[in-house]
């Protein structure tokens, strides 16, 4: 997918099609990490996954409720309010 760099203020970004996001269950608002991968000459996106087997989590359980947070966003930050 090409895509073009764009003036974001003072940085730059680049969109991400609606496909792309679908497929690895990402919404505005999903944390990313971002790597500069120099010696392969290219930027790597990789979602951030919000629990480890490492840290005691359940990956399956996780997923589920970063799937809730996502469906549910709008309604949760009302509730916040």
């Amino acid at each position: 997918m090409r895509r073009k760099i764009c003036a974001i203020g003072n940085s730059r970004g680049v969109s991400l099609p609606n496909e792309a996001l679908e497929k690895l269950k990402l919404a505005v608002g999903s944390e990313v990490d971002v790597q500069v991968d120099e010696e392969h000459g290219r930027i790597v996106i990789e979602p951030v996954k919000a629990a480890s087997y490492a840290e005691g989590g359940d990956e399956a359980f996780a997923s589920q409720v970063n799937d809730f947070i996502e469906q549910y966003k709008p309604a949760l930050k009302k509730l916040a309010e």
